[in-house]
């Protein structure tokens, strides 16, 4: 992929949008039909905290695809890590290839349940997590999906992912602090700029702001090139005081981003709000829109923690999902830890305290949904600069 630099051109831009945008259609997988378990259910196998206890990992080896193999690797060290750090609990983690098929990933579930498993952390793919939960909710085990997808949580399933809902709370809690009032909001129409769009959407209403304007683009280099006009004009006829965008660093945010101030949304009257980690694409931080603008990251400190204890130990960065493998343990081990028998019902793994993670402090939600402490950051001479660090424990926004 080229590199932007600061004074790249429009065309460079839409080039770079062009051969980038078909890896972001690729980023959300299908749901499949919901668990069919009340929210309410404190689903959840007790256990012998005296004892070793099983837990099931699924990775998405298996496939075929030398990619899926190499993430089901990094999941795998991940894991043993987290294991590692422990400090006595005992976990027998069992590893299985779960691949890409929502059947074999099930039919694999259903072997680590009969093999002895207590909770399945895994699988990745969206459209193979709720055959796994329904495969095993019979069973009443609990399921730690690497998911980031909001349609497949729920009942007996949690997801691990780092979700839209909560970033965009955390970011319009921000900017109404600055005085931002009213949203605009500006998605592609394709299901992430969908789920994206209705994410913020919550989240404005939740921080009792309003909506002012929605704009939605085909996930095409032309499409936004064609749209952009018109989304702009619904900007400024709503009086948006903000923009928030779906857009992705390393897809359609070069083009969103370069267009839409083109089209007058002017990032030093308007400012600009990112879905996304634009640092994700250093190059991205050159573009005109997200000078000034919000964007949420993780906690860099914990995330240069992490990476750096798994270079040392296994000789490579680790991809950048791998970290989710290790926050699945290191939760099951807090619980365990406690010596409650119920370490890993649903009431268990909803502790409001949450746990520490790769990524920062984390909680899950009796919705199945998570909740991440992350950073809120801006662009400042091309360069990415904190503004509020992110939590280092739940009851505070920053420090």
């Amino acid at each position: 992929m080229t590199a932007l630099l600061p004074h790249a051109t429009t065309p460079n831009l839409r080039r770079w949008a062009a051969r980038a945008t078909a890896l972001f259609a690729m980023l959300w997988m299908a749901a499949c039909v919901a668990v069919p378990m009340n929210n309410a259910t404190d689903t959840g196998v007790a256990i012998d905290p005296n004892a070793p206890v099983q837990v099931a990992l699924l990775v998405p080896g298996g496939s075929g695809d030398s990619n899926d193999a190499t993430l089901a690797r990094n999941l795998e060290n991940a894991a043993r890590m987290a294991i590692a750090d422990l400090n006595g609990v005992q976990i027998d983690l069992r590893v299985y290839n779960s691949g890409a098929d929502p059947a074999k990933a099930a039919s694999v579930a259903t072997q680590a349940v009969d093999e002895g498993a207590k909770i399945i952390i895994g699988p990745l793919y969206g459209e193979t997590v709720n055959p796994v939960g329904n495969a095993v909710a019979a069973r009443n085990v609990n399921v730690l999906a690497l998911s980031n997808n909001p349609t497949v949580a729920g009942g007996n399933v949690f997801i691990l992912g780092a979700t839209f809902n909560n970033t965009a709370n955390r970011l319009v809690s921000y900017a109404r602090q600055t005085g931002v009032e009213r949203f605009g909001i500006v998605h592609a129409n394709d299901l992430g700029g969908q789920l994206g769009r209705d994410a913020i959407v919550s989240a404005v209403q939740a921080n009792g702001a309003q909506v002012a304007g929605v704009g939605s683009y085909p996930l095409s280099q032309q499409g936004i090139v064609s749209a952009t006009p018109q989304i702009a004009e619904t900007l400024k006829a709503a009086g948006a005081q903000a923009v928030f965008l779906t857009a992705g660093a390393n897809a359609d945010l070069p083009l969103i981003a370069t267009s839409l101030p083109e089209a007058g949304i002017n990032p030093g009257l308007t400012r600009y709000i990112g879905l996304t980690n634009w640092a994700a694409a250093p190059q991205a931080l050159a573009l005109p829109g997200v000078q000034g603008g919000l964007f949420a990251v993780p906690d860099r400190g914990m995330v240069a923690n992490f990476e750096a204890r798994y270079r040392a130990a296994y000789g490579s960065d680790p991809h950048p999902l791998a970290g989710l493998a290790y926050d699945g343990i290191a939760a099951v081990g807090a619980l365990v830890a406690t010596g409650n028998r119920n370490a890993l019902t649903k009431s268990a793994l909803t502790t409001q305290q949450g746990f520490q993670g790769t990524n920062g402090i984390f909680r899950l939600l009796p919705n199945g949904l998570n909740e991440r402490g992350l950073a809120v950051a801006t662009v400042r001479g091309n360069q990415m600069v904190i503004l509020q660090n992110a939590p280092r424990s739940f009851g505070r926004t920053g420090s």
